[in-house]
């Protein structure tokens, strides 16, 4: 049996991906010069990575001539908050509770960060439901 396929983002995936949400439609050849110095990869391994994020659901294509254009069809803010739900699952026991306290016992966080963290905490509403809370992530 094949194993299940991730939905998650590698970081080869994410490069692309981050590249086709600043630029937009582009094909592979343009994602190839667009990648950052250092993070180069060959036509074929964008072409794969490209072809795999499609799998995925996170980019269509239209043929234009000869050419197939690449575009993002999951926004970046969507992606995040896919990716943060996956750990907070697998390493959090899908507890807000429990992610939040481990990001404020990060003895890196600012204390401007401390500051806007309380602040997002005292504006959320507090009658809302887990399903308005869903459906006001996914707005």
């Amino acid at each position: 049996m094949p194993p299940k396929r991730s939905i998650t983002l590698t970081e080869a995936e994410l490069r692309l991906m981050k590249i086709l949400w600043r630029r937009g439609e582009s094909a592979v050849g343009d994602l190839v010069a667009a990648m950052p110095a250092g993070a180069t990869l060959a036509y074929n391994s964008v072409l794969t990575t490209i072809r795999i994020l499609e799998q995925k659901g996170y980019v269509t294509h239209r043929q234009e001539a000869r050419a197939f254009l690449y575009s993002p069809c999951v926004a970046e803010q969507e992606a995040s908050q896919t990716e943060v739900r996956h750990i907070m699952q697998r390493f959090f026991g899908n507890s807000r509770e429990r992610l939040l306290l481990s990001l404020l016992g990060d003895d890196e966080i600012t204390p401007e960060e401390l500051q806007r963290l309380k602040q997002a905490i005292a504006e959320a509403p507090e009658d809302a439901t887990p399903q308005e809370s869903a459906q006001r992530e996914e707005a």
